[in-house]
């Protein structure tokens, strides 16, 4: 999926294996018209979302929203964009859809696809971070949701359009470390949101914060300061996938691209044990795929390892021991080398002896937001439209399901969107909604 910004559908169809319908086509704006933007999450990464987006020459900002009020988000916001309309409530922000043509939403996780589907159902083009959405089946949902309505979508998996991973990606489809035998893949970062394991006191909620919006179609719970609103939610089940969640969606997708992969057939992990609020410290998911053009017979295995120093032995990637792994990467083995692909870091070819006098010649980058502007204006396609990012949210979030049913060995039937090997699994795809925020499926 190594595209230029002048690629064509034709040739989009032809590098991803993606399918958009006739009329996402016949949706989009056309090539002199304007794209009318609306932000639902502005502070933090949703502040850069809008920032990056907003950088496209054709991309007007004409509402805002966001649950706190404060001077670090909704304040910061609509200083930089004076005539955008503001709201903290998105369904208000919602109610005035003729105002807008497309919508970024950079909420927590548990938000995504809440806000996502019922954009998609007026026809608004959509923006979305990752992952996708909170479960497996919001995934699906979502998938089908964007075909349905025919609108321009895009996952925030932004480093999917710098060089290092294009570049990694052409590496393997031009056959440099032939036939793919097996993958790992890691995240050995600290986890700076996991503060607590344990819901702490309640406290007052800070005067200009929403908290029951913020909570949205989450279990009602009390505020609390610094565990919560704006960064450490990441930490908790009920908004959250912990560490696979946050980082999968990002290191596995050069891994998706590169070999084509689709759904998994199984998954089995380990886990430090888990209570029912916070993710553990570190774990580790094997993910079983059948056989693809890029991959030796009979199919491979994708190991995801994370936790503060927790990523594979140099010797367990056939590696030489002098070799020094990068934090967080990817190591796709093949029959003829090994290709190392460091998180947002250009690649190596491995072993060094192997592969000397190789030159790597870079791909050049995409813009990852203003090519989504573009494409709900007709003159580009995305790379990371929900089309692919569904179902790629879709085997990050299988790998937590596994995390919830440490050892045991679970049997994925994508088709019927159904679990084997563990009782309680199937239950894990999905979840309960707020009453009076459940989402209108369908």
């Amino acid at each position: 999926m190594l595209l230029h910004r002048t690629a064509t559908r034709r040739s989009f169809i032809a590098a991803t294996g993606a399918t958009l319908s006739a009329s996402a086509f016949k949706r989009v704006l056309g090539a002199n018209s304007r794209l009318r933007i609306a932000a639902i999450g502005v502070g933090g990464k949703g502040f850069s979302d809008l920032n990056n987006t907003a950088a496209s020459p054709h991309a007007d900002i004409v509402a805002l929203c966001d649950i706190d009020e404060t001077a670090a988000h909704l304040g910061r916001a609509a200083d930089r964009y004076p005539k955008a309309t503001t709201f903290t409530d998105w369904r208000k922000l919602l109610d005035g859809a003729k105002t807008f043509d497309a919508c970024i939403v950079s909420t927590p996780d548990h938000m995504h696809a809440p806000i996502s589907l019922p954009a998609m159902q007026l026809g608004k083009h959509v923006q979305c971070q990752k992952p996708l959405t909170h479960t497996v089946f919001e995934a699906r949902q979502l998938t089908q949701a964007a075909v349905k309505a025919g609108v321009v979508t895009q996952m925030g998996n932004q480093i999917q359009s710098h060089t290092a991973y294009r570049t990694a990606v052409k590496l393997v489809h031009d056959g440099r470390i032939g036939k793919v035998r097996e993958v790992h893949s890691w995240q050995s970062g600290g986890m700076r949101w996991l503060k607590t394991d344990t819901p702490p006191p309640a406290a007052q909620v800070p005067a200009g914060v929403h908290w029951d919006a913020w909570l949205g179609v989450a279990p009602e719970r009390p505020y609390a300061p610094e565990v919560y609103h704006p960064f450490a939610w990441r930490a908790w089940q009920d908004f959250s996938n912990g560490q696979l969640g946050d980082f999968g969606c990002h290191i596995l997708d050069p891994v998706f691209m590169a070999v084509e992969l689709t759904a998994p057939t199984a998954i089995r992990a380990e886990s430090d044990p888990l209570n029912t609020q916070v993710w553990g410290r570190k774990s580790k998911v094997v993910y079983t795929f059948a056989e693809t053009p890029r991959t030796v017979a009979n199919g491979i295995t994708v190991t995801w390892y994370d936790g503060e120093g927790h990523l594979p032995e140099t010797k367990t990637l056939g590696l030489d021991e002098a070799v020094n792994l990068p934090k967080a990467g990817s190591a796709i083995i093949g029959t003829r080398g090994t290709l190392l692909v460091p998180h947002v870091g250009m690649p190596s070819l491995l072993p060094a002896a192997s592969f000397a006098g190789t030159d790597i010649e870079p791909v050049p980058e995409r813009n990852h937001y203003t090519s989504w502007v573009d494409a709900c204006l007709g003159t580009d396609v995305t790379t990371s439209p929900f089309s692919y990012s569904g179902p790629l949210t879709e085997t990050v979030l299988l790998g937590t399901v596994a995390i919830r049913c440490a050892g045991k060995t679970l049997t994925w039937d994508a088709a019927a969107l159904r679990l084997t090997g563990s009782d309680g699994a199937n239950d894990l795809l999905t979840k309960e909604y707020r009453k009076g925020w459940e989402p209108a499926w369908g």
